[in-house]
């Protein structure tokens, strides 16, 4: 039998060989058609593509893309058995973002978004739905609640600060990535829900989320053992936790208790709508809001990460903004007042709030973000993205094209006489354009503004310098190589009734 076995298989052999190259040559020539005359690869691997280049070294990687799109601002590649189309022209970026309907373009934020998130995620929702939960979620970002979550934020803020001071007491190095990854975790947990997660819910909410992290950059093996597949579950936890904030915010909200926090904003009006009478508003159940808490943390939590490291390198290697910052934030608050910085001053902050905005310009934190084209897409004319393509709108390409000097770190171009955010505002696509534009940017905004106030107040810092330490990173969104390594003195531990 076994040689029965072992010589049909010798007979078959050069059939299923046959058969395995005509596949290859078939993904390769699907492969040709779809790019057209788009530059890019001719052959690419067979089956994954160049998914290894990706995946050893993100940021060289995305940088040939740029280099190779410069011409034609697009260009095409291929990852794991996907064509995929990247896309450097500013105006063809916005044909994408302005285009996510049905029948045009999906929004997955990650390649694999959709096996990785999960399905009660805001970002997959199209047309009335998406809506209906962007207006839920307007009550979550008004001034009353940007002011609530403002003091929720220092309090955070300067615990680590202090933290930070007492790492690097004696002259010690500390870098700064996994100490700023901290604090926002923290602050997202405290400021999205506030009393609901206690000490032993935070940390365990803290190993998950690390998880999720590393699972970001994995390849995408569903298996146990593997970072995918352990992060796929650790947000499937991650919700569920969440879920219950949920639950438990509209018992308080119930019982007339004012909102602490930015769970108790959404659901007050929830529980509103119920008891007037109204049935629950549409994917206000608790599973779902932890799945759209999810996806605000994820928003918040890697990309302010992003931006505070880039905030701390940035004004390191400019110290004559960073003086202006200093002088500017000096004139409006003090920490001898023993008092934390208001929404009022936080408003009268125009210099330091341009730093942030040039910071995220400069460096912004969410450089690509993938579509899949749900149908044929006349993008030009004369090429059609193909039904099924990831498409990558670079929005870091897009902040280095019409502003004055692009290449320069210059804040003054955001001052009241130059205006470049309104002049090149279609060029400013960090927070996203479109149906799907970030609802949460004024709080993002007001974090760095906060950040970068008292960070640059209460401490002196320098950059511990070494070669290529301001090169990009991916962890997930980019990051100074060198994690932005830095010698800390300060004056937190003096004005301990800030916190």
């Amino acid at each position: 039998m076994m040689s029965f076995s072992l010589s049909t298989l010798a007979l078959l052999m050069p059939y299923l060989v046959s058969a395995l190259l005509l596949l290859l040559l078939l993904e390769q020539l699907s492969y040709l058609l779809k790019k057209r005359h788009l530059p890019g690869p001719f052959f690419v691997p067979p089956i994954i593509g160049n998914v290894l280049p990706l995946v050893r070294d993100p940021t060289s990687f995305w940088d040939k893309q740029s280099a190779a799109a410069e011409s034609a601002g697009i260009c095409a590649n291929y990852l794991i058995g996907k064509f995929i189309v990247y896309i450097r022209d500013t105006e063809l970026s916005h044909q994408i973002f302005s285009n996510v309907r049905p029948d045009a373009f999906f929004l997955v934020g990650h390649p694999f978004g959709k096996r990785l998130f999960g399905e009660h995620n805001l970002i997959y929702m199209f047309g009335e739905d998406h809506k209906s939960i962007r207006r839920q979620i307007a009550p979550n970002f008004t001034p009353k609640a940007l002011s609530t979550y403002s003091d929720l934020q220092q309090i955070v803020i300067l615990r680590h600060l202090r933290r930070w001071e007492e790492l690097s007491r004696g002259g010690g190095a500390v870098a700064l990535r996994q100490l700023v990854r901290d604090l926002n975790l923290e602050t997202s947990q405290t400021v999205f829900a506030g009393p609901y997660l206690d000490q032993k819910a935070r940390e365990k909410f803290r190993t998950d989320y690390n998880l999720f992290n590393v699972g970001t950059m994995a390849l995408p093996v569903d298996f146990p053992g593997f970072a995918f597949g352990k992060a796929r579950r650790a947000v499937t936890r991650l919700a569920k936790t969440l879920a219950v904030c949920a639950e438990k915010s509209k018992a308080r909200m119930a019982m007339g208790k004012d909102p602490s926090c930015l769970i108790d904003f959404w659901m007050s009006e929830i529980v509103r709508e119920i008891a007037a009478g109204n049935p629950p508003p549409p994917h206000s159940a608790d599973e779902e809001i932890g799945g759209f808490l999810f996806d605000f943390l994820f928003a918040a939590q890697d990309a302010s990460t992003s931006s505070l490291l880039w905030a701390v390198a940035l004004l390191d290697s400019h110290p004559d903004v960073l003086e202006k910052v200093r002088q500017e934030v000096a004139g409006i608050w003090s920490p001898e007042s023993d008092s934390l910085i208001t929404a009022d001053q936080i408003v009268e902050m125009k210099y330091t709030r341009a730093v942030a905005r040039e910071v995220i310009r400069y460096r912004p934190p969410a450089t690509l973000v993938p579509h899949i084209a749900m149908r044929d897409f006349q993008l030009t004319d004369n090429y059609t993205i193909p039904k099924g393509t990831i498409v990558f709108p670079s929005v870091f390409d897009s902040s280095f094209q019409g502003f004055t000097e692009p290449d320069r770190f210059d804040p003054d171009r955001f001052s009241e006489s130059r205006q470049e955010d309104q002049l090149f505002k279609r060029n400013f696509l960090a927070f996203g354009w479109g149906p799907h534009q970030c609802v949460g940017q004024r709080y993002a905004l007001n974090h760095l503004v906060l950040f970068i106030s008292m960070f640059s107040t209460l401490l002196d810092f320098k950059r511990i310098r070494s070669d290529g330490c301001d090169e990009i990173v991916y962890c997930p969104t980019i990051s100074p190589k060198d994690g932005c390594t830095v010698s800390l003195t300060g004056r937190v531990a003096r004005f301990p009734n800030l916190s």
